[in-house]
């Protein structure tokens, strides 16, 4: 196997990856393979399904299963190498149907070549003897780690914006622009383009696809389940019967908490479905007793000691351990080898477990932390924002957002906030927030100084509130004071990177540390085109951006 596509994997001078048995994430080698033989199947579905798009003849069903089939390989959703067999199987399928749909509505059809044409094993086995084919370094002896690396950065890309448009999806929202984009940009990976600007340009264009998916997640979130308000969370347990619910997919959330209504069982979420307490549909079911626990790397630890069931709904999963493997679901795009998954929206089974386990014995002390401000609760108070800040009681807006992670360097978002001064506002979205988001910051112009928006979904409100400060103010959004301090993990973080970057916001903190796909080649290319700044201490980066405020 050979992964680069997340933070876990190994770094090294050279660019680093995953290069063994068995991937940081806990990904065994066949699932890596397989993994890269759907993908390269899903080029050849999408250069057919580019072309039926162009012809006004999309196959609907196409477009869904490919956004379901790339969700699942990106990192820490499935594991099971027998789902990607299956995947395979039926990618063929769906390639066949289009390919037949294409050749009829184009009787002087071209005969497309590459993976158009790849006809995959009919064995495991087989398969894997073919993964050389589908490897995100082929060719990288004749064409440079350059290239290698920007097809990378376009492919995670298209991953992230194809994980948001399923969220979205199975909300019912969909939109042709959407579907047509990412059929798109499958056939132009299938095409191999070593044109260093046309790959750059296609990644920014695929950050523009990605602000239209992201507006659309906005509206089939808020569309199903409400604006969501500010709201105090308990993340103390209640006495009782409880089930654990984590990932980021709210549709899961609901039917859990619509199957559980009046059973008496308690409903918590974890990780990036902390949100969800501030929408008003789901602040109906009483039973939604309050979150548990933290982001995503601590969940080993955090699972094992939760008294009931835990459903995994989306990305996020790490290697089940013993003292919990038994009690843990996946249903949507996660998948774990040996674990039950639950394809048919059917938790009966989970209802049963949480009646057989013991549940919370005693009620804790209430804890509470707040969230619920995303861009319709920030600017229904724009005018105190505006207010304080012509005033001179706010000097800086901070976005402190992104993805959590275990990699050493991430005390570096605590520090930020910590040292981030007291007429400064911070924001934050995604499970990047878990490290600062139990402190007491106090409160600044009437507002609280720590305004949490939501999940790395939740992007788009972020953008909103900068637009319309932007708007009030008169000027670009690059010359408010406002700097954006970004965590990067995994592949909806890289998609939300290339929004910004297509949105020509300048001057993004990254970090951590680097993509492993990004060679240095790359990474002066964002720097000097785009601004993007690696981070170095919170001190030195909270002054510079500070001193460019006050410049």
């Amino acid at each position: 196997m050979f992964c680069f596509q997340c933070e876990q994997t190994g770094q090294a001078a050279n660019g680093g990856g995953c290069a063994t048995a068995k991937g940081g994430c806990g990904k065994e080698e066949v699932t890596s393979d397989l993994q890269d033989i759907l993908i390269f199947q899903l080029k050849g579905i999408g250069q057919y399904s580019s072309r039926l798009h162009k012809l006004g003849k999309a196959d609907a069903a196409a477009d869904s299963f490919t956004l379901g089939a790339i969700f699942a390989t990106l990192t820490n959703v499935n594991f099971n190498a027998a789902r990607f067999v299956d995947l395979i199987a039926e990618a063929v399928r769906v390639r066949d149907r289009v390919r037949a749909a294409y050749e009829a509505a184009a009787p002087d059809a071209e005969k497309l070549e590459g993976p158009a044409a790849f006809e995959p094993a009919d064995s495991r086995a087989g398969l894997i003897g073919q993964a050389p084919i589908a490897s995100v370094r082929a060719g990288v002896d004749t064409i440079g780690e350059d290239i290698v690396g920007l097809r990378a950065l376009v492919l995670y890309g298209l991953k992230g914006v194809a994980a948001y448009a399923h969220h979205a999806e199975v909300l019912g929202k969909t939109q042709e622009a959407v579907s047509a984009g990412v059929a798109h940009t499958l056939d132009f990976l299938a095409t191999n383009s070593t044109d260093i600007d046309v790959l750059l340009n296609e990644a920014l264009a695929l950050g523009k696809l990605n602000y239209l998916v992201m507006e659309l997640l906005d509206a089939a979130n808020t569309g199903a389940f409400g604006t969501p308000v500010p709201t105090g969370v308990r993340t103390s347990p209640i006495a009782g019967k409880a089930i654990l619910v984590s990932g980021h997919d709210l549709r899961d959330l609901h039917a859990i908490l619509e199957a559980t209504k009046g059973t008496g069982i308690n409903v918590y979420t974890h990780g990036e479905l902390l949100p969800a307490h501030a929408y008003p549909k789901l602040q109906e079911y009483s039973h939604l007793a309050g979150n548990y626990g933290t982001a995503w790397q601590n969940q080993q630890l955090e699972f094992a000691s939760f008294p009931g069931p835990i459903v995994m709904t989306s990305n996020c999963l790490m290697e089940p351990q013993a003292m919990y493997r038994n009690r843990l679901f996946t249903t949507g795009p996660a998948g774990w080898p040996g674990v039950r998954h639950i394809a048919n929206g059917d938790y009966s089974i989970v209802l049963q477990a949480a009646k057989a386990l013991p549940g919370f014995a005693e009620t804790s002390p209430e804890n509470k932390i707040l969230i619920g401000f995303a861009h319709q609760s920030v600017l229904s108070v724009a005018d105190k924002v505006i207010d304080a800040v012509k005033g001179g009681a706010i000097k800086h807006f901070f976005l402190i957002g992104g993805c959590d992670g275990a990699a050493p360097g991430r005390n570096y978002y605590t520090e930020f906030a910590e040292q981030a001064p007291n007429d400064t506002v911070l924001l934050t979205l995604g499970c990047g927030k878990y490290r600062f988001n139990k402190q007491s910051f106090g409160t600044i112009g009437g507002l609280p100084r720590l305004l949490d928006i939501g999940q790395c979904n939740d992007t788009y409100s972020a953008v909103q509130i900068a637009l319309a400060l932007a708007n009030a103010f008169k000027c670009g959004v690059n010359d408010l004071p406002l700097s954006l301090v970004v965590s990067w993990f995994e592949q909806k973080a890289l998609a939300v990177l290339l929004t910004l970057l297509a949105l020509g916001i300048r001057n993004v903190k990254l970090g951590p540390r680097m993509p492993a796909f990004l060679t240095p080649t790359l990474l002066n290319v964002l720097v000097e085109k785009f601004g993007v700044q690696p981070i170095t201490t919170a001190e030195a980066d909270i002054a510079a951006c500070l001193s460019r405020s006050a410049a």
